[in-house]
């Protein structure tokens, strides 16, 4: 089964209070005949946008082949959280790339986050930036083990934008009665991610980028041009770049035995009003320490939007809301009863080592994903490295793609089996609280 529609109707936005929310942007083009550009990007999400806006600013002929709308997948769906560093804590990092490599991987993460202010600034994109992610522990050994990174970014990394929250203090900011404390980060934020998504998709297109919707790219041929195909055109073109994180399906194996596809859920409820201030005191998202994470913030209206819960097959479940509402309700009980207007699922990508997979797949193609959750910065940013790359400026991507990446284990039938089995695990160690 093909995850492009596994579980969304062809061309559509799935019905979220993203989507219900969005600034207008009228279609693209469908892809028709064959066309000549100097470099092809699939995929049209904060990857493949980000690319082909870089691309086309240095003077390159774009085009971008996105099998629904731009935004569809992961990039429209999200958190919306814009986090610092990588996925992978800088303490892992040290450890699996050695200091000198791990500051760079953190420089990279900051240039990640500056990225993305900067576009919002520089394109006007309206997607409500705001700044202020809090990491919050529902044990005291988590919450040890977050007051002992945030000292360790402070003293190795020179990073002062981090308040370390005892219990109190936190409860101050989140009241919830499930975490012990935790710590602020005003350097991170947290946006709209569909409308940033349409913003760069904006910006890609007045700078001369050629996107092009509803064209479902069906097979690629290598080759000096490489040919793009689709069931109604092809793009010919002298660079081709992968940017399509959990919808890869069949287009690359060896990339897609790297790239897991996953499924995570959101739940936006009725607008709280003045009982807002019961869910968080101040507009910063939150993130938990738990394998198998629980994220939410406010939204513009004063909803909480929750993101809870992951599936590993093909199929949303039926009940999305059901399914969210309980971590929901573990971390809010007076919550139990609340409306939930929007409930919505999305296909992410992770790695076994939850860091991003780039990749040289062939003499003219890169491929750019496996963001494990962390993709509004880091995507935006590998978009950016891959365009770089295509000109021959290669140090960041270079340095991501020589970071160990390896298969998950099993063949396409058993490695989802697998890896439920394993989260299953995970989840039951959070419950245990080992």
């Amino acid at each position: 089964m093909n995850l492009l529609h596994a579980n969304d109707r062809p061309g559509e936005y799935p019905q979220s209070w993203y989507a219900v929310t969005a600034n207008t942007v009228a279609p693209f083009p469908q892809l028709n005949g064959t066309q000549d550009f100097d470099v092809c990007v699939v995929g049209a999400g904060y990857t493949g946008l980000s690319a082909a806006l870089h691309l086309t600013e240095a003077g390159l002929r774009v085009a971008v082949v996105e099998a629904h709308r731009v935004g569809f997948g992961a990039s429209g769906r999200n958190g919306g959280q814009l986090g610092s560093g990588q996925r992978k804590d800088q303490q892992d990092l040290e450890k699996m790339a050695g200091p000198d490599d791990a500051r760079k991987l953190w420089q990279l993460g900051e240039e990640a986050k500056d990225l993305v202010k900067s576009l919002i600034a520089r394109h006007d994109i309206d997607c409500d930036l705001k700044p202020g992610i809090a990491w919050a522990g529902p044990s005291r050994s988590d919450v040890r083990g977050i007051h002992d990174y945030a000292g360790h970014l402070q003293s190795v990394y020179g990073y002062d934008q981090i308040e370390v929250m005892d219990a109190t203090a936190f409860y101050r900011l989140c009241p919830s009665p499930d975490y012990c404390g935790g710590m602020l980060d005003m350097g991170a934020g947290h946006l709209h991610p569909l409308n940033y998504a349409l913003g760069l998709a904006r910006a890609a297109r007045d700078a001369g980028a050629q996107i092009f919707e509803r064209s479902e790219v069906t097979g690629i041929e290598e080759g000096r041009p490489a040919a793009v195909q689709t069931a109604a055109g092809t793009v010919r073109a002298g660079h081709v770049i992968l940017a399509c994180n959990g919808y890869l399906g069949r287009l690359h194996p060896t990339v897609a035995a790297r790239v897991m596809p996953i499924n995570n859920f959101i739940a936006a409820t009725e607008p709280l009003g003045d009982a807002a201030e019961q869910v968080l005191s101040r507009d910063v998202a939150i993130a938990d320490s738990r394998f198998v994470i629980n994220y939410f913030r406010l939204s513009a209206d004063k909803r909480l939007l929750f993101g809870g819960g992951e599936t590993y097959g093909y199929r949303f479940p039926a009940d999305i809301a059901g399914l969210v509402r309980k971590p929901m309700t573990e971390i809010y009980p007076h919550l139990k009863d609340i409306r939930i207007d929007y409930a919505w699922g999305g296909t992410l990508a992770i790695t076994v080592k939850r860091l991003p997979h780039l990749a040289r797949v062939g003499p003219n193609i890169l491929s750019a994903s496996g963001y494990s959750g962390h993709g509004v910065g880091t995507a935006t940013h590998a978009g950016q490295l891959c365009a770089l790359a295509v000109q021959g400026e290669t140090d960041g991507f270079d340095l991501f793609a020589k970071l160990p990446s390896p298969a998950f284990p099993g063949g396409a039938a058993t490695r989802a089996p697998l890896l439920a089995l394993a989260m299953t695990w995970f989840a039951l160690r959070d419950r245990l609280g080992i």
